[in-house]
């Protein structure tokens, strides 16, 4: 008796009653708009201007692509690096990057994370969160100190 005929049948009974839906294998996010993220930028811009401060700001997405890099005329020129990289590890470690320098302090769990090649831990960079999603981050990089460069990011997302 050949039984491959029977094994078949037996398979395909099994997975027919178990339904498969495509869209479970699917996955759905949000993601900024260009022009979402260019507002976002130019709304810590202007807010880093009105403190007198001089900087770069990127907005990148929530897989750590740039969206936006806008750096005033007078930053200095690691401000761009900077401020992307910022953003590039807040969203990367999904932490704003403030928490970051005291999470990775030497002897703490998470210290290696200092040595990542592209990670800058340094305050100044900030996840863009909305409904519950991961939408992107922004860093900002030029201020005098990252608590100063935190406000113009907290600007830019509040603004949008």
């Amino acid at each position: 008796m050949n039984s491959k005929p029977l094994m078949a049948g037996l398979i395909a009974a099994l997975f027919g009653a178990v339904p498969v839906h495509a869209a479970e294998s699917l996955v759905t996010y949000k993601t900024l708009s260009p022009e979402m993220a260019l507002d976002l930028a130019n709304a810590a811009l202007t807010d880093c201007r009105t403190r007198g401060y001089q900087v770069a700001v990127a907005v990148v997405d929530r897989f750590g692509a740039t969206q936006v890099m806008l750096r005033d005329r007078f930053a200095g020129p690691h401000t761009p690096v900077t401020a992307t990289g910022k953003a590039w590890t807040a969203v990367s470690f999904r932490t704003d990057t403030t928490d970051l320098v005291v999470l990775t302090q030497p002897g703490m769990p998470q210290a290696g994370v200092r040595q990542l090649s592209a990670a800058v831990i340094l305050g100044g960079g900030m996840m863009i969160q909305a409904g519950g999603f991961l939408m992107g981050a922004i860093g900002v990089s030029g201020a005098p100190g990252g608590d100063a460069d935190d406000l113009c990011a907290k600007a830019g997302i509040a603004a949008i």
